[in-house]
């Protein structure tokens, strides 16, 4: 008889707890490791996801796991390196956070990859909120190896009906894939918050997609993944959901509000706001023609305002469409 799978989730965040129900939904014991465990609520329920009690086969704890049979790290990306340097390295690590690096331009797998050379190590990532995940709405996501059937066989380990997991051989795609669509995300909500209309945002995500598919060849990926879950699938939940915090971030700065106060604002982070200028760097380091993310980095920092952003973008020469 087969025991049960041991994942181990780190991170018990809104993402984090999320994934440690779907764990426990497609039948693994589950350990999931937070800073505070004491700030769990009596009745199993994590902070940061309210309405979701945790099942029995959860453990809740601030001991790192020691035995594993896969371990998500689903910390904010700023972090990753920090919280990384507790974790053993016992089994395949699959990050679950979504930008770069902001003080050396690093995706998270390149991190890893530093830390842990001889892991098996993976990404995963798609159109997914997590209070969604959380109470099993229908969903689809992908994970990446370099190797598609070891990225099959620990997809397999979260797959349910209910949560399509995709196995995928390009983690570089869906890693910039990732990345990005929370930078186009704040210009998307900045487009619909200085009342530019639908029309634009549709134009907006739709040739960020050429520019992130650029930006990932130069890297490596493959240019065709930002077509499917981990681009194109990612960029319409978070360029027009209004739970993506992103997109709310460029929203309030559409309608006027300083960066700063803007994200204050927040219950949470927006990752894109120290993805726009590391993934900047990123792309001039490579010479890539990047846009939209270079528009949104002089936006945050608070150099040029909504009007100068449009005409940046719409005085920009009109070549053919796939050139």
């Amino acid at each position: 008889m087969t025991h049960s799978a041991r994942i181990a989730v780190i991170g018990a965040g809104a993402w984090g707890t999320a994934l440690a129900l779907q764990a426990a939904r497609a039948g693994a014991e589950v350990s999931l490791w937070a800073r505070n465990p004491a700030s769990m609520s009596a009745g199993r329920v994590m902070p940061r996801l309210p309405g979701h009690a945790l099942p029995p086969r959860i453990t809740v704890s601030d001991v790192m796991p020691r035995q594993a049979d896969l371990i998500l790290l689903a910390c904010p990306m700023q972090h990753l390196r920090t919280i990384a340097r507790n974790v053993p390295p016992c089994a395949p690590l699959i990050a679950c956070c979504k930008g770069v690096e902001e003080a050396t331009g690093l995706l998270p797998l390149q991190v890893l990859g530093e830390m842990f050379p001889h892991s098996v190590l993976g990404v995963l990532s798609g159109p997914n909120f997590a209070h969604e995940v959380a109470a099993g709405l229908p969903a689809a996501a992908v994970l990446a190896c370099t190797d598609r059937t070891q990225a099959r066989r620990l997809a397999d380990l979260l797959t349910t009906p209910a949560f399509r997991l995709y196995a995928s051989d390009d983690p570089t795609g869906v890693q910039v894939g990732g990345a990005a669509k929370n930078v186009v995300a704040i210009a998307a909500g900045a487009t619909i918050g200085a009342k530019l209309g639908e029309n634009a945002r549709a134009a907006l995500i739709t040739r960020s997609i050429a520019e992130l598919s650029r930006l990932s060849h130069a890297l490596g990926g493959r240019p065709e993944t930002l077509s499917g879950l981990a681009g194109i699938g990612d960029l319409l939940l978070t360029c027009t959901g209004a739970a993506s915090r992103n997109y709310r971030l460029g929203l309030a700065i559409g309608q006027g509000t300083p960066t700063q106060r803007a994200a204050d604002a927040l219950k949470g982070v927006a990752e894109g706001r120290a993805t726009a200028p590391a993934l900047l760097r990123l792309a001039r380091q490579h010479g890539v023609s990047t846009p939209v993310i270079a528009t949104v980095t002089s936006l945050l920092a608070g150099t040029i305002d909504m009007e100068d952003a449009s005409q940046l973008l719409l005085s920009r020469p009109v070549g053919h469409e796939f050139a």
